[in-house]
């Protein structure tokens, strides 16, 4: 991990640009942390466009560090300045195809774009996390919040790190990783738009019912992809203090 910038937020967060190979990131971290007393750690996920995002996420990072947590983040494979896949453009336009036509969208559809996002993304998660956790000032446990929900599915699946888990429901998923989500098992807290333009609501309520934690709770809010409200934010807040703190 090389950090190439860095900058005090008016809040007192320190925000550090950082590189882990050719993937770029963004750590906050509160004014409290340090090597005496390192922060726990939420990883903020994201649908791609680090730049494009930013916003939401040092929203969402000032939030986790007001409760006392570090925040992370890593751009996406194929997205940003990163290199773009063939396959995954192809499936992309394939896919808003068929939403602007209204047709159902084909599974296979799905599957060509997220699995191999997941499959490259996940990884790369997981250095970001042997990366972070090296550092003086960032400590355990550690929580996943929000992105591409497949990505979450898998972690939650494969990192035994990862402690709990807020999800977004409102990206499609593949039926193999209904599978998956029931060896979930950490605590969960799914936030689902209940008129998410681009959400199939069924989908999301059968996915919530497949994960197989025995905490899990669903957090319905009425409005589209975007009309997220404060309370949501709080409760997911609420939900990580309990299970990280």
């Amino acid at each position: 991990m090389r950090f190439t910038s860095e900058q005090r937020l008016d809040d007192g967060v320190l925000e550090r640009a950082f590189t882990l190979g050719e993937i770029p990131g963004i750590l906050w971290t509160p004014a409290s942390a340090s090597a005496s007393a390192p922060a726990p750690l939420i990883l903020h996920g994201h649908p791609g466009g680090l730049h494009k995002m930013y916003p939401r996420l040092v929203a969402r990072a000032r939030h986790s560090a007001g409760e006392g947590f570090a925040a992370a983040t890593i751009e996406l494979p194929g997205s940003g300045d990163r290199p773009r896949s063939a396959a995954a453009e192809q499936a992309r336009a394939d896919l808003r195809r068929a939403l602007e036509a209204g047709e159902p969208v084909d599974e296979e559809i799905v599957d060509r774009l997220v699995l191999p996002l997941v499959e490259r993304a996940v990884p790369e998660w997981q250095a970001a996390l042997d990366a972070l956790l090296s550092l003086p000032e960032i400590g355990g446990p550690v929580g996943y919040s929000g992105g591409v929900i497949s990505i979450g599915i898998r972690l939650a699946v494969v990192e035994p790190r990862i402690s709990a888990a807020v999800l977004f429901a409102g990206s499609f998923v593949p039926r193999a990783l209904f599978e998956e989500a029931r060896q979930v098992t950490i605590p969960l807290h799914v936030l689902l738009q209940w008129d998410d333009e681009g959400n199939d609501r069924q989908r999301a309520l059968d996915l919530f019912d497949a994960f197989g934690s025995k905490e899990k709770t669903l957090n319905a809010n009425m409005g589209g992809h975007t009309g997220v409200p404060q309370s949501a934010g709080d409760a997911a807040a609420r939900f990580f203090t309990r299970h990280l703190s």
